[in-house]
């Protein structure tokens, strides 16, 4: 009897160890991606802050052109990801995968050209072009995504989705050049994005106290000519939180996570 009471509390033990390690197998290295990506999927916040990011858009831009004392041709300057279009399914897919992002696995996303306009952009867009003001999508994608970008900005119905108006990454991942290739046709008089780099090249360098200082100096610009978007799964802020070096290991960067909180 005793000898049974044993082998069953054994075999008990066993299971439930087991049942302990099929769980920790299921939490993948992009799990913390998860609550992000959920409110950025789910949460009608998110959606309120889109529509209310471009309403205020809305406004300076007819503040800019009804001030303007310059009879030029003007623009707005948005990027695409996470700005226009809503790519965290990809995130999703990192997440049920446990896969990090690669070149290749962006790519298979994108050529699907599946991306859903977020809310307020298409219209956005198409109330740009009614006040005859050009909008350039500035975006850190790789030339090599050019047709299948424009097939997915065309498909959700933008404004000026045109290879003229599609400016993508060649070689720098600054988008400096390209604004001020803009500029030498259009003034620039709004850019809208989810990264302070979409703004201005000043915001590239986050070593400086994460780019908090910068953000201080410039901040009559938000909300003026600067809309910024939000973006809680991934950016430029995540650099220095692992102290600007790529390919760490997952459990070190799980460290560095953790020791960046604040707590009490």
């Amino acid at each position: 009897m005793k000898r049974g009471l044993i082998i069953i509390i054994c075999g008990l033990m066993f299971l439930n160890s087991c049942k302990k390690a099929s769980n920790e197998k299921e939490i993948t290295s992009q799990d913390h991606l998860t609550m992000a990506v959920l409110w950025y999927q789910q949460s009608a916040e998110m959606k309120a802050l889109y529509y209310q990011g471009f309403n205020l858009a809305k406004l300076r831009l007819n503040e800019k052109v009804i001030n303007s004392k310059l009879n030029n041709k003007k623009a707005v300057v948005v990027d695409i990801d996470e700005t226009m279009l809503d790519n965290s399914p990809f995130e999703g897919k990192c997440i049920e995968t446990g896969d990090v992002f690669t070149n290749e696995s962006w790519t298979n996303w994108t050529m699907l050209a599946k991306a859903k306009a977020l809310p307020g952009a298409v219209e956005f867009s198409k109330y740009s072009e009614s006040m005859g003001v050009d909008v350039f999508y500035i975006s850190n994608r790789s030339i090599s995504e050019n047709e299948n970008t424009l097939k997915n900005l065309q498909a959700e119905g933008f404004a000026f989705a045109d290879s003229y108006h599609l400016l993508l990454k060649e070689t720098d991942s600054s988008k400096k050049s390209r604004r001020e290739k803009v500029s030498e046709n259009y003034e620039i008089i709004l850019l809208i994005g989810d990264n302070l780099g979409d703004f201005s090249e000043i915001f590239d360098d986050r070593s400086q106290n994460k780019g908090f200082d910068l953000v201080e100096q410039y901040k009559k610009d938000f909300g003026n000519s600067f809309i910024v978007l939000p973006n809680p799964m991934y950016g430029t802020w995540e650099k220095p939180i692992y102290n600007f070096k790529r390919d760490l290991p997952e459990e070190e960067k799980y460290k560095l996570r953790k020791s960046s909180l604040i707590s009490y």
